[in-house]
């Protein structure tokens, strides 16, 4: 993380296409990962991504991908690079990006983050 903590987390929900889900999953695997993973990590560095399924449970999106960069320049490089590929409008229709700072309100108002922990 860098030392002013500005990391982005972007919450992308898109919507698979008809024509991604004509593959199988292993032609799926391949398009990808030899398509568009190679396009991100050649283009955008200090990002992480997590997917989360939600298919059984809306119809608007079937996935949330979770992308995490060290800042918003890391972020704008990755979004640029996804719009290079097939990912975004033939793979996938991006239907939302919801992009914020974690505990932003606190950093403005000079405070402690105020987080929840249950076990």
């Amino acid at each position: 993380m860098p030392a002013d903590g500005t990391r982005v987390t972007a919450f992308m929900l898109v919507k698979t296409t008809p024509e991604w889900l004509a593959m199988t999953v292993a032609e799926r695997v391949l398009a990808f990962t030899t398509q568009v993973v190679p396009v991100i990590e050649a283009r955008a560095h200090g990002v992480r991504s997590r997917f989360y399924d939600t298919e059984f449970y809306s119809a608007r999106v079937t996935d949330v991908w979770v992308w995490e960069a060290d800042d918003h320049d890391a972020y704008r490089l990755l979004i640029d690079a996804l719009r290079e590929t097939p990912f975004w409008d033939r793979y996938f229709h991006v239907v939302d990006l919801l992009v914020g700072i974690e505990n932003g309100y606190a950093r403005t108002y000079d405070l402690e983050p105020v987080a929840t922990l249950t076990t």
